[in-house]
């Protein structure tokens, strides 16, 4: 049983070095699913008790607050990561955003308390609110407010989390609880 113990331990470790890459911060209590990439050409910092799933990319700069759920398969990219305009340059030589002149693809900015669904991909260059639940499969292309729930491809709102008297209710309770 010990011995178990250790090994799942050491493999933890192990793991954590091979998915945790270059300017990633992490928080206190995060899981790192397998098949799991977080790197960021500049600075990517990850809030405390965030839950990020299997398979996930997160490869971008930005921030992921605390308390956040990550499912399975989601994507967290740069939405101008290759110089697609680069004249005379094939592609796939052509500068990208790790470079030291390659092109900004601008930070993610996720609020804490988010839940991000099974599938969905996050572009750089926009904030989602404290709260907000982006639904499965949906693709966020531009800022979610507080709250919101969005889904589809581009993702749009689609309703609230909650009315104006449960999210206060909601906010008195995380603080009260410790996790504002």
């Amino acid at each position: 049983m010990i011995a178990s113990r250790a090994i799942k331990r050491v493999w933890q470790v192990l793991y954590r070095r091979y998915a945790v890459r270059a300017n990633v911060s992490l928080g206190q209590g995060v899981h790192i699913g397998l098949g799991t990439i977080l790197c960021a050409p500049n600075e990517l910092t990850v809030g405390d008790n965030v839950y990020i799933g299997k398979g996930c990319t997160i490869e971008c700069d930005g921030s992921i607050g605390s308390g956040v759920l990550i499912a399975n398969r989601v994507g967290i990219v740069g939405r101008r990561d290759h110089d697609m305009n680069a004249i005379g340059v094939p592609i796939r030589r052509a500068p990208w955003v790790g470079d030291p002149d390659g092109p900004n693809s601008g930070s993610a900015q996720i609020g804490s308390d988010v839940w991000i669904g099974y599938g969905a991909i996050v572009l750089s260059g926009i904030v989602i609110g404290r709260g907000a639940v982006v639904a499965s499969g949906s693709v966020v292309t531009s800022g979610v407010p507080p709250y919101a729930v969005v889904a589809g491809n581009p993702a749009r709102v689609i309703g609230e989390r909650f009315d104006e008297q449960q999210r206060a209710e909601h906010e008195r309770l995380l603080s009260e609880r410790g996790f504002s």
